[in-house]
């Protein structure tokens, strides 16, 4: 089996070294990731200049630092190795669980490789875990589980910092309070913080809800952004 490991913290992150680690018991493994931090770039692409990869030193794997995205290194990638298995990106630096989803580089990096035929799967921890040894048995479990269930194409995995367990979730969709704080930089110059605060308590069988009881949270999603219940409805009354 051929595994192409990714993320959007850069490729010298720990959470990518834990990830290709985990993963390499279960095939052959080659990292290409960003050559600096690219998160919440979602799912961009680069199209107004080439791209290019360098062969750069990762633990004990050999790697490819690539001047894009996320998204930008699962196609250059898979291109250039081949056929690829599974795509897996992280471990992130902090969860993706709920409206982050849109906005996730780690995530994107899965949706590309399903959009290229590929299984993708996003993992997310979160960042007050800054030693992933002690997340490493769970990764390797969560990635044996999601091997046995090869319908599963896109999957979302965040991992609190001291799990008891896996549950299966369906993505928390909360409203949030998203407000620009103005603050000035040390030469005095204007600078604006977009902050984030939930205001919600999330549902039983969100994934929020998973992580705020120490459960890993595996949320199945799908491409298909359509609203099935609205077009039917609109159909309807044609």
């Amino acid at each position: 089996m051929r595994i192409l490991v990714t993320n959007d913290d850069g490729i010298y992150s720990p959470g990518l070294v834990a990830l290709a680690e985990a993963a390499s018991e279960f095939g052959q493994v080659r990292i290409v990731a960003p050559d600096v931090e690219q998160s919440s770039m979602a799912h961009a692409v680069t199209s107004s200049r080439p791209l290019s990869q360098r062969l750069a030193k990762v633990g004990h794997f050999d790697a490819f630092r690539v001047n894009g995205t996320p998204a930008d290194c699962v196609a250059l990638g898979s291109h250039i190795w081949g056929k690829v298995d599974l795509v897996l990106s992280g471990v992130n630096i902090g969860l993706n669980v709920g409206n982050s989803m849109w906005h996730s580089g780690t995530l994107a990096a899965a949706k590309q490789a399903s959009l290229l035929g590929m299984r993708g799967v996003a993992l997310s921890a979160s960042e007050t875990e800054d030693d992933y040894e002690i997340l490493r048995p769970h990764i390797g479990r969560v990635i044996a589980q999601l091997l046995e269930l090869p319908k599963l194409c896109l999957v979302n995995v965040n991992f609190p910092p001291h799990p008891r367990g896996v549950q299966f979730t369906r993505q928390s969709v909360r409203h949030y309070d998203g407000h620009i704080v103005p603050a000035r930089d040390p030469h005095g110059r204007d600078i604006f913080w977009f902050a984030v605060k939930p205001i919600e308590s999330p549902e039983p069988g969100t994934d929020r809800w998973a992580i705020e009881h120490d459960w890993v949270s595996i949320t199945p999603l799908r491409l298909d952004l359509t609203d099935q219940t609205a077009l039917e409805e609109l159909l309807q009354h044609k």
